[in-house]
């Protein structure tokens, strides 16, 4: 089923995009922004508060960062 950001254009070379990032944005930051509302909706489901759920995936996100930089 396709998702919501799975739907988002990403506009072509040859409109003036000036970097391959500036045209992957969009799309990046609304997998990102799905994905985070369907962690925290799981963790509501499974009881959690709001707050509880935006602060585990915040510490998975440094976790994530620390462990990334450390491979370098």
């Amino acid at each position: 089923m396709p998702t919501s950001a799975a739907r988002t254009s990403i506009a072509p070379p040859d409109e003036h995009i000036l970097t391959v990032q500036e045209a992957l944005e969009p799309l990046f930051l609304a997998l990102e922004e799905e994905a985070e509302i369907k962690m925290v909706a799981a963790a509501v489901k499974a009881g959690w508060s709001v707050e509880d759920a935006v602060a585990a995936i915040d510490e998975l996100r440094r976790t994530e960062l620390i462990s990334a930089s450390w491979a370098h």
